[in-house]
């Protein structure tokens, strides 16, 4: 019932968002139409935005305005737009059907353009407006890797890689990929964390296939160590912990010591090492605690201890986050084994667990037969538990599906999220260049969406429909109106691409019949375009319910 519950209240919070999104673009596509199908000389009808019954209407000279009932489209109908249709002499000069083929090209494209330049207005908008990105700031550089070997330390800042400046970690990206399978060597700038002078740094970049799957280019340059991603600042707290008998807990982010802020873990040794232990310990924290729905400030204060020495992590009973468990599964492998909440993973098969990465490749690595023999710490106390893995079909990031061995866990995550950046453009010539740039690169990727699909590199379950807009216009509303522009121009630019795939009842299965007149010198037959109307229509009520079953698995978590 809760979970029906939550459904329908995600479901009307998103339909203000998703019917504003949904009904300016399909306006702006209907508009297309109508304005090229007039400048053509077409007596246009009506004008409607959605389908069903009219719930408003206006006319004007020849033309119905109209709102109707169900917001999920629009259309314009055309005088004499059905090649059946008797017209006379008279009007013969008003009919779409008796345009030149050139006409009803152009009448029909033009619903997918307006889409197309509607993107390129939005990012244009929003990078004159001001749009958030990542800086070129690199997170945790591990010691010995070759990243950390070439000269790079954690939270250096980008200045320029080979010559060219590097204003965003989207511009290292663009510097890394690579259409050829080869190394790429590198010659940073960088500005060390801490320091005003520039260093420069150079380091041969291995060539590696492209994790995104959506991108033009196959290949990527990549060195290990170099990313925007720090561990953050969430703890887990021993029992032992003076803090736990303050209120520390374990899921606990540390935003603040005796005053002075926090984000990164690699700040806390360094940080805890300057205090006297003789001073107080003040400690400004995010947590949750019994009845909290969010995460609530919490101030945690420690009289000094005679038995600390020096304020370091260790003394403090204070480690990582990342091996106790935020999440056991329902009638998953951990759960049926005894596993709980907050139970911090200490070893697999005797083998000493130190991050979480080590969790998942010991369990990927189960032969399938034998039983995993895993050690928890639970009050203080050790447990030896055995727990046999279960074969799952997992979606990774990228979009595919793989099956691999999991026992139905997930871990207190400790990460930081990268520091952003406003980027606002007040030249518009940049900021049209900009746009233009973001509408085709979106383009691009929604492109290769479909190219992907058809080699099975991404999963279907990945198509959504209705619900899927709508969720994702209340999700960015809520972030703010620059992500919802961002959303809509992205959706924008997928109605131009969908609308001229090569379906009838779609523009472009229009289009094709009018490059076959083209080519034949004489319209399709009635009965053929009848057949092919009928088959397009079956293919995209099929995708529309795929779509809608893939909707309502992922919002209900099945």
């Amino acid at each position: 019932m809760d979970m029906l519950l939550n459904f329908l209240h995600q479901g009307l919070s998103a339909i203000v968002p998703f019917v504003v999104l949904l009904g300016v673009l399909i306006f702006i596509h209907e508009l297309g139409h109508f304005l090229v199908a007039r400048w053509c000389g077409v007596r246009v009808e009506v004008f409607s935005l959605g389908f069903g019954k009219k719930i408003l209407k206006y006319k004007k000279g020849d033309t119905t305005y109209a709102l109707s009932i169900i917001p999920l489209g629009g259309y314009v109908k055309m005088f004499g737009e059905q090649p059946g249709d008797h017209i006379s002499e008279e009007d013969k000069k008003y009919s779409f059907t008796h345009k030149n083929v050139w006409q009803r090209i152009a009448v029909v494209l033009a619903g997918p353009l307006m889409n197309f330049f509607f993107a390129i207005f939005i990012f244009f908008s929003v990078a004159m407006i001001g749009e958030d990105a990542k800086t070129p700031v690199l997170g945790d550089v591990p010691v010995k890797s070759a990243a950390y070997n070439a000269g790079f330390r954690s939270g250096d800042r980008l200045v320029s890689v080979n010559n060219k400046p590097i204003n965003t970690w989207e511009d290292f990206q663009r510097v890394l990929n690579q259409k050829e399978n080869r190394d790429l060597h590198l010659d940073a700038v960088v500005l060390h964390e801490g320091s005003k002078e520039q260093t420069k740094v150079s380091v041969d970049a291995k060539s590696e296939p492209n994790p995104n799957v959506l991108s033009s280019y196959d290949y990527v340059a990549n060195v290990d160590g170099l990313s925007p991603m720090s561990a953050g600042t969430t703890v887990g707290v021993q029992n032992t912990s003076p803090l736990y008998a303050m209120g520390l807990r374990t899921g606990d982010t540390l935003t603040a010591i005796n005053g002075q802020k926090i984000t990164y873990w690699r700040e806390l040794e360094p940080l805890f090492a300057k205090l006297s232990p003789k001073e107080t310990l003040t400690l400004e924290v995010l947590g949750v605690r019994e009845g909290d729905k969010t995460e609530k400030p919490i101030t945690i204060t420690m009289a000094p201890i005679e038995s600390i020495k020096s304020y370091s992590m260790q003394s403090l009973g204070l480690e990582s986050s990342e091996l106790y468990l935020s999440k056991v599964i329902p009638e998953s492998p951990a759960a049926a084994a005894g596993l709980r909440e907050m139970d911090r993973l200490v070893s697999i098969n005797n083998i000493t667990l130190t991050k979480w990465e080590d969790v998942l490749n010991n369990i990927r690595s189960f032969d399938g037969k034998n039983p995993v023999s895993l050690s928890v710490l639970r009050d203080g106390q050790t447990i030896n538990l055995k727990i046999t893995p279960k074969m799952t079909t997992q979606m990774t990031a990228n979009g595919a599906e793989e099956k691999r061995y999991t026992i139905g866990i997930a871990p207190v995550v400790n990460l930081a999220n990268p520091e952003l950046m406003t980027v606002k453009m007040t030249n518009p010539i940049d900021a049209l260049v900009r746009g233009t740039q973001r509408t085709w690169e979106v383009s691009v990727m929604t492109v290769m969406s479909f190219v992907r699909l058809f080699e099975a590199k991404i999963s279907p379950k990945n198509i959504g429909g209705v619900l899927s807009i709508g969720q994702a216009a209340s999700e960015t509303f809520k972030i703010g109106m620059t992500q919802f522009l961002q959303m809509m121009a992205i959706i924008s630019v997928n109605l131009f691409i969908l609308n001229l795939l090569p379906v009838p009842v779609l523009d472009g299965g229009h289009l094709v019949f009018y490059v076959i007149e083209l080519v034949k010198g004489a319209p399709l037959s009635m009965r053929k375009m009848e057949v092919a109307q009928q088959v397009g229509l079956a293919l995209l009520m099929s995708l529309m319910i795929f779509a809608l079953f893939n909707d309502f698995t992922r919002l209900l978590g099945l």
